[in-house]
């Protein structure tokens, strides 16, 4: 081992030893370029060091073997295991003091494992990160995008769906604290970028929930992924917006509610997503041929766009909500006239539509086989089981909770110091316009 490395070592564990971990946090971004020059004697390094004791050091040892990996070409099990081990054996409490790093570790062990298509390896470790770094079960951090993005290249969403359907009142803000370090340390480049991780959360949140049908929540997540501040926009929200007018089609039937102060959307996205718009207003003459011909017309987009799979289901949503127009206007249809009506091939493909219609509670109706004709039929519920009454209480219950959370939320902003500074400001900025000062001469000078 070269001197400089021993050098290294002998920080760790000295400053460790006397619990400066502040001071140790600070100086090791230098090193990273040093422990990158020496990927081939990094595992001696680690010999050297215990993960509970000196997680500082071995944080960074690992941060530089991710950074070598496209050149050093480790073994995708040694660098899952040493990944797995961290995050299971290492001291919270040290880790915080290095938090970028820990994050930029985290997206660079993601980069690696999607490149080598193992992916489905870094779930559970990936999980283990954020329930670590997290400091209450509903605080998001820019980690949570890594979790889902491993999810979703491994089809695997059991375990992701746990931190999808939880409610998020919290950003975690420890990387934007040590963004003036993170300036100054060259080495770091990706760690801090926390806006482009909170939309790619609800971005590959909403494509995950589209995977698993559960539409209402995907919708969510989209909006939230395409709603940028004034005048800021990115690929990522553009590429959201386009699946959030998609699934808009399919839960809504139109385009959901968008901000009409959102300047962004008017002048930018709108004119780069015309294919999306034009298909929005063709859907809204519910012609299902017109619809059909317009996503053949603009397939090409739509694949380059992965969204031709949301382009089929925006078709069958429009087939069913035609379907769902003639329960308010027939007592019974034939099966061939229902067919001709809502634009499907035949009676068969109609009685399909029908029947995965009724198992899903979306109409209510009966199909006589024998001479093909569809009975529409009322809503059964009475609303006055016990079953819809616990339902309900539930609901209420819900709300409730809500409510609670608000207001503890508005409170804490009401008595955050930066919130009061700002907030007695525009006051004096009111009274000062009250009173305006008389100038003379050019106010040009």
């Amino acid at each position: 081992m070269g001197s400089a490395l021993e050098n290294f070592v002998n920080q760790v564990r000295t400053m460790s030893a006397s619990g400066s971990f502040r001071e140790l946090a600070d100086d090791l971004p230098e090193s990273v370029s040093l422990l990158a020059r020496n990927w081939s004697i990094l595992d001696n390094v680690l010999e050297t060091l215990d993960v509970q004791q000196h997680t500082l050091g071995v944080l960074y040892v690992l941060l530089a073997k991710l950074h070598s990996a496209a050149t050093a070409n480790p073994e995708p099990v040694q660098i899952i295991q040493l990944m797995r081990d961290f995050v299971h054996r290492n001291n919270v409490e040290q880790l915080r003091f290095a938090i970028c790093a820990f994050y930029e570790t985290c997206h660079l062990f993601t980069d690696y494992l999607v490149q080598k298509n193992l992916s489905i390896l870094g779930i559970k470790i990936m999980a283990r990160a954020v329930d670590q770094i997290r400091q209450i079960d509903s605080q998001l951090t820019p980690i949570h995008a890594d979790l889902c993005l491993l999810s979703l290249k491994a089809k695997n969403f059991n375990l992701v769906l746990t931190y999808l359907d939880g409610d998020i009142t919290d950003i975690s803000t420890a990387a934007a604290e040590c963004k003036t370090q993170q300036q100054q340390q060259s080495q770091h480049t990706d760690a801090n970028n926390d806006a482009k991780y909170f939309l790619l959360f609800y971005y590959y949140g909403g494509m995950i929930y589209t995977a698993v049908k559960d539409y209402d929540r995907a919708l969510y997540f989209f909006e939230c992924a395409s709603q940028p501040r004034p005048m800021a926009m990115s690929h990522i929200m553009l590429e959201a917006y386009k699946k959030f007018l998609m699934v808009s089609l399919i839960v809504e039937g139109n385009i959901a509610f968008i901000p009409k102060n959102t300047q962004v959307i008017g002048r930018f996205m709108k004119p780069m997503a015309s294919h999306y718009h034009d298909l929005v207003n063709v859907y809204a003459n519910s012609s299902s041929e017109e619809l059909r011909i317009l996503i053949l017309k603009y397939s090409e987009a739509f694949t380059r766009d992965s969204n031709m799979g949301l382009a089929k289901q925006a078709t069958t949503s429009l087939y069913k909500r035609n379907i769902k127009r003639l329960t308010k206007t027939f007592l019974t249809l034939s099966l061939s006239d229902v067919a001709s009506r809502v634009q499907l091939s035949g009676a068969a493909e109609a009685e399909r539509y029908i029947l995965n219609m009724i198992k899903s509670g979306e109409i209510y109706a009966s199909i006589n086989q024998k001479d093909g004709m569809v009975l529409f039929k009322d809503d059964p519920e009475k609303y006055n089981s016990p079953d819809m009454f616990l339902n309900v209480q539930t609901n209420i219950t819900q709300v409730l909770d809500l409510v609670k959370q608000i207001n503890k939320m508005e409170e804490e902003i009401i008595l955050n110091p930066m919130y009061v500074k700002k907030a007695l400001g525009s006051q004096d900025d009111d009274l000062t316009s009250q009173h305006p000062k008389t100038y003379s001469g050019d106010p040009t000078d």
